[in-house]
């Protein structure tokens, strides 16, 4: 793991950068991918932008990869493209060549290229993709199925990222890797195929916790068959969702990127080494809640008042809007920055500087004291 945290720092792919990664990003990294790599144009989105797959690897084991399903969660892209340069310059005695041999990946960088352009969650049409697993009313669900039905996988890889608001309430730490092995029916019991799932994550977790002490959490395990996870689960094909966090101050997600880089390796190497028999681990693995603001302001005099930001494409860039954290997201307060305001009523002031005005950046408390939102 030092040895991969140290390859990462000098050689992820550093054309790709913060947090609005789409198409156009992506599309001379995917001419540059030399032999053995295999690109090939699978389908179009709703509105006709191309949708790639790139195949890489001589093993017998099976693995589907998709990132960018939600387009606005781009972490594990840029983390795939960083195993894309990993797996070139591995040498013959490296993990990344042990994969190689063990493995055969089929990646799919942007299933939802329609909406990384425009930096939604859901593609052109306004349909989550993760939830037309069974509908498959959408070009981009279907070409997922026909991907997944022609490769006949042995495992697949559901990549993701989720918002600054979850943590642990019984720690107050930050959930910046969560993973969670879906359920393949109703009772969400043990079948075979997420059994073998929990054995990754297990390992994953194993090998993560040294560097991430706290800070890793598992998703609620509620079955929903329209969820693409859950149904390739109940398809018995093992399934893992990877979902890229908020690491303190790190809003472009560049520090998460390389600890899904890591967890993604770990993943690999773990099925290309067939390593079973350590499910019992995922249950010690704790589940995050939501219970974290972006800005917590504490001790007011009327109350703790905590913001969230919203996420707002601005030409090519993102910006982050202040607004208030909404109770029904977060069912208790922690906050990535704290701010003491003693003797200051906030509420009020946050309400006039806040509501139906986006562009606010600063808030002035009095003549001498003055906060960047």
């Amino acid at each position: 793991m030092e040895t991969l945290i140290d390859w990462h720092k000098n050689n992820y792919e550093k054309q790709l950068f913060g947090r609005y990664i789409h198409s156009d990003s992506i599309q001379e990294l995917l001419e540059a991918l030399p032999s053995p790599f295999e690109v090939k144009q699978r389908g179009v989105s709703v509105e006709k932008r191309p949708i790639y797959s790139v195949k890489v690897g001589t093993g017998r084991i099976k693995i589907l990869l998709w990132s960018q399903m939600h387009g606005n969660e781009s972490t594990t892209t840029k983390a795939l493209f960083d195993l894309f340069k990993a797996f070139q310059q591995g040498d013959k005695n490296s993990i990344f060549n042990t994969i190689l041999s063990s493995c055969t990946l089929c990646v799919i960088p942007i299933l939802n290229p329609d909406g990384a352009k425009a930096y939604t969650r859901a593609n052109a049409n306004q349909v989550d993709l993760n939830r037309d697993a069974q509908n498959k009313s959408q070009p981009e669900s279907r070409l997922l199925w026909d991907i997944y039905s022609e490769f006949k996988p042995d495992f697949c890889f559901n990549l993701h990222g989720q918002r600054t608001i979850y943590g642990f309430e019984s720690t107050g730490a930050p959930s910046i890797l969560s993973f969670l092995a879906p359920s393949a029916d109703e009772s969400r019991g043990i079948t075979l195929s997420r059994k073998r799932s929990m054995d990754v994550i297990a390992h994953m977790y194993k090998e993560l916790t040294p560097y991430l002490p706290g800070n890793i959490g598992l998703y609620d395990d509620g079955f929903n068959i329209n969820c693409t996870g859950d149904s390739f689960q109940a398809d018995g094909v093992p399934t893992l969702l990877f979902e890229a966090g908020h690491y303190p101050s790190d809003y472009d997600r560049e520090v998460t990127r390389q600890y899904m880089f890591l967890a993604i390796v770990a993943a690999l190497d773990c099925i290309s080494h067939s390593k079973t028999g350590v499910e019992n681990v995922y249950y010690t693995i704790p589940v995050h809640q939501k219970c974290y603001c972006d800005i917590l302001f504490i001790n007011a005099v009327d109350g703790d008042v905590g913001i969230q930001y919203s996420e707002k494409l601005n030409i090519n860039r993102i910006e982050f809007i202040p607004e208030f954290a909404l109770k029904d997201e977060t069912s208790s307060m922690f906050g990535h920055r704290v701010i003491d305001v003693s003797g200051f009523k906030i509420k009020k002031l946050l309400e006039e500087k806040l509501i139906g005005k986006p562009d606010v950046r600063h808030l002035e408390l009095d003549k001498d004291v003055t906060i960047t939102l």
